[in-house]
């Protein structure tokens, strides 16, 4: 059944949410999709991201504690700054939400560490197997953290299930709850209610399972056609029917079983036909970092930023870690707006995202 966005105590309803608001233009619809990545540990207002956010609109940021090409600090250096950070990016759209967005999964992947003043986090596969008042600690810790720092989203948790331990891109990193799709459901639960407690948001990844991979996404497509099961779906399932969910990551994964010609964030059979139309979510689809070398080497930009819309995903992610691009707002705003423009993509369509979107509530709301 559809996730419903109530908090524990609230009553879920099945209303859709609010419609777009009827002055928003292409343009602005297309940025409302943007969530984008940074450098600086302060932001102005005459800045690009300053720029894109006020004048732009972009639906989001995410910070990162380390640039990944130069290795330097790129938007976390101490708890006051950053909590001087978030508020000073939501000052730049005082009449909208603005996404604040993050990944601290605990463990090797975690941006709000002890190196820059933070408690410090355990990864999921050390809490996995501990019992719910262990994880039930872990995570509420985990998610004042974030609440503390101002983030209002936070791309976790990993809910693949741990078929391949030496996984590159999970089980080698310890990223996964357990290899018993019950236990990762479980304990996301755990982990998405104590977020919920503390007004942050969660988006579940990396569908449709990345547990069975060979490779790390970050570098290329991995496939994992022959080696992924139905089951690896199960926690999906399981939190879908519980209401706990929020939004969903999809992977950079090719999986021949469900679709042989895209990874799951640019595959309309993932997205709309299985996601959506199969396991009944009508909620938010964040897609993986689009500027990864899993999508680069094989699509061209322009043709993914189409085939993700397409697919039925609503916020479009830009890192700018791989790739550092002050320009990739402009142009994929443009980009959008042309998509419409020639047809490729309706205008409804863009209306569906930013419908979804508004449904995520706020840290206040």
């Amino acid at each position: 059944m559809p996730a419903s966005s109530a908090f524990p105590g609230e009553t879920p309803s099945a209303t859709p949410g609010p419609t777009p608001a009827p002055h928003l233009s292409v343009r602005e619809k297309a940025a409302r999709m943007l969530v984008v990545g940074f450098r600086g540990l302060d932001v102005e207002r005459d800045s690009w991201i300053g720029r894109a956010i006020a004048e732009e609109g972009i639906g989001g940021v995410i910070l990162f504690d380390r640039d990944a090409r130069s290795g330097g600090v790129r938007n976390v250096e101490s708890p006051a700054q950053v909590a001087r950070l978030t508020a000073r990016l939501r000052a730049l759209a005082p009449d909208r939400r603005l996404i604040v967005a993050i990944d601290q999964e605990g463990g090797r992947v975690t941006r709000l560490s002890p190196r820059y003043g933070f408690p410090d986090v355990a990864s999921q596969a050390s809490v996995g197997e501990r019992g719910d008042a262990a994880v039930g600690a872990w995570a509420d810790g985990l998610a004042a953290t974030l609440a503390g720092a101002g983030i209002d989203l936070n791309l976790a948790p990993v809910v693949d299930v741990n078929v391949n331990p030496d996984n590159p891109a999970v089980g080698a990193l310890d990223r996964a709850f357990s290899a018993d799709p019950a236990v990762v459901a479980r304990d996301a639960a755990i982990e998405i209610e104590a977020h919920r407690r503390h007004g942050v948001r969660t988006a579940l990844k990396h569908f449709p399972g990345l547990g069975s991979a060979t490779a790390n996404t970050d570098f290329g497509v991995a496939d994992v056609t022959a080696t992924w099961r139905d089951r690896e779906l199960d926690p999906y399932r399981a939190l879908l029917a519980s209401g706990l969910v929020d939004a969903v990551m999809a992977a950079h994964v090719v999986n021949g079983q469900i679709d042989p010609n895209a990874p799951a964030s640019l595959s309309r059979p993932t997205v709309t036909g299985l996601l959506r139309e199969g396991l009944g979510w009508d909620g938010p689809v964040i897609t993986d970092d689009l500027q990864a070398g899993a999508i680069t080497a094989a699509f061209g930009g322009e043709d993914a930023v189409a085939l993700t819309i397409e697919a039925g995903c609503d916020l479009l992610l830009f890192t700018n870690q791989q790739i550092f691009d002050r320009g990739i707002v402009a142009r994929t705003v443009d980009l959008i707006e042309r998509l419409v423009a020639d047809g490729t993509i309706t205008e409804a369509r863009l209306d569906a995202s930013v419908e979804r979107i508004e449904r995520l509530p706020s840290r206040d709301g």
